[in-house]
């Protein structure tokens, strides 16, 4: 699954075009390494986003196109 649309399906950023956004900005890495919009995500990954000076680091548990708003947070763990 692209790393944009995987950020909005898991809750972790609002919308898609924000994600998209932060990606072109360099503000997420994924595996520690800066990441576009299109990388591919899969489960055992993480990923690290900077939010101004707060970063968020999560383990990409699994991976769906859908999910419901209370099953979003099994997607990923907090590190």
């Amino acid at each position: 699954m692209r790393l944009d649309k995987y950020l909005k399906v898991s809750r972790l950023i609002k919308r898609r075009t924000v994600a998209n956004e932060a990606c072109d900005a360099g503000r997420v890495l994924v595996n520690d390494k800066p990441a576009k919009a299109s990388v591919q995500v899969k489960a055992g990954d993480t990923v690290e986003i900077q939010f101004g000076s707060k970063n968020v680091k999560v383990e990409v548990l699994d991976v769906k196109d859908t999910v419901r708003k209370e099953d979003a947070e099994n997607l990923f763990r907090y590190l």
